[in-house]
């Protein structure tokens, strides 16, 4: 599977704690927030939607978005699973 629109965004939120995003960069733009699926075998799963960002033009296109929702939790996945280079990352403090 392809993941070259996806992004993925670590940052903390205002009572400290990590939140996951999955950024798709090319359209149709949308940003998922998922948290890991604590009820699966291996305690990660796909992840759990927790908030979807799409614009409004784009909003009434379910079947797109269904397509793309499914990728960004496969690539939420195999980015859990698979270690980073820390090369090739880079955090961001604000």
């Amino acid at each position: 599977m392809e993941f070259e629109n996806f992004v993925s965004v670590e940052r903390k939120d205002a009572s400290g704690k990590t939140v996951q995003l999955v950024v798709h960069a090319h359209d149709p733009r949308m940003v998922l927030e998922l948290i890991p699926a604590a009820g699966g075998t291996d305690q990660e799963g796909n992840g759990v939607i927790k908030r979807v960002a799409v614009p409004n033009s784009w909003a009434g296109n379910y079947s797109q978005y269904a397509r793309v929702i499914a990728r960004a939790q496969a690539f939420f996945r195999a980015s859990q699973e698979a270690p980073t280079d820390k090369a090739a990352t880079r955090r961001l403090q604000h």
